[in-house]
């Protein structure tokens, strides 16, 4: 419904949304969370058979975009490890290799992927949600926030390799649920009891990838954070986005991820 315009960019491809369910057989003492969760089972096979993916972390749970025309392959991919379903009509139906058997091509192994650089400004963040209907109690305050305050130029720097903050608000709405991201210096300016978090109000550190806008073609960018953090039961949100991938971990964590990644890209040198 949205009409063309000069100012809107659009990719090219259509995406389709997996939402992965845990089915409660992970192994005892699996203390990560959000991405590094699903890195090893879901992100990193899809990264071996060359698919890109989109990462979107919400407050309640992960979702993964995958291209339409690499739904074949995605399935033959995770087939072995996961019960696959679609919906039909609202009603979730088992899906199995035969129905996509037509459109698979065993891919061609990928080339190494490129280890793009991250920056981690010092901007804190908070993960909220909000009770659907007490949302037009922050209406005014979010169309202001997303639209008129801290709007960066279309030229500024993008590529600048040392941030020392980032302008970064997310807002999303999935099923009647809703997520936000946002600094913590932008929460003051909300009613604190109308905005919802972990019992334990932890706030997060951003680690984002690339040096200039990513695209939508390369693969493995997803598995090459959330590999090492899960190897060192590291949580983080995820969230991809049209030009970057942006990475939240816990505040405290912040150096030990910092210096994992400084070793990734020293052994990918």
């Amino acid at each position: 419904e949205l009409p063309p315009s000069e100012f809107m960019q659009v990719a090219d491809s259509t995406w389709l949304v997996l939402s992965v369910v845990s089915n409660g057989r992970e192994p005892p003492g699996c203390q990560a969370t959000g991405v590094t969760k699903i890195a090893r089972s879901v992100i990193a096979p899809l990264a071996e058979h060359h698919v890109s993916v989109l990462m979107l972390s919400t407050y309640q749970t992960d979702f993964i975009l995958v291209r339409e025309r690499d739904l074949p392959v995605v399935i033959h991919t995770l087939a072995g490890e996961f019960d696959i379903y679609k919906e039909e009509g609202g009603e979730c139906v088992p899906v199995t290799c035969d129905d996509v058997s037509n459109g698979f091509l065993k891919p061609k192994p990928p080339a190494s992927p490129t280890l793009h650089p991250v920056q981690s400004p010092q901007t804190r963040f908070c993960v909220l949600t909000v009770a659907p209907d007490t949302l037009p109690a922050i209406a005014t305050m979010l169309i202001d926030v997303l639209f008129y305050s801290h709007t960066p130029p279309w030229d500024a720097a993008a590529g600048s390799q040392d941030l020392d903050s980032i302008t970064f608000f997310s807002f999303s709405l999935i099923e009647g649920y809703i997520s936000i991201v946002m600094d913590a210096d932008t929460q003051k300016r909300f009613p604190s009891d109308l905005l919802l978090t972990s019992s334990t109000g932890e706030l997060w550190r951003m680690v984002r990838i690339g040096g200039q806008p990513l695209g939508f073609d390369e693969c493995g960018i997803v598995a090459q954070i959330a590999e090492p953090l899960a190897a060192a039961d590291i949580s983080a949100y995820y969230i991809s986005t049209f030009n970057f991938d942006h990475a939240l971990v816990p505040e405290e964590g912040i150096a030990e991820v910092i210096q994992l990644l400084q070793q990734r890209q020293e052994s990918g040198r």
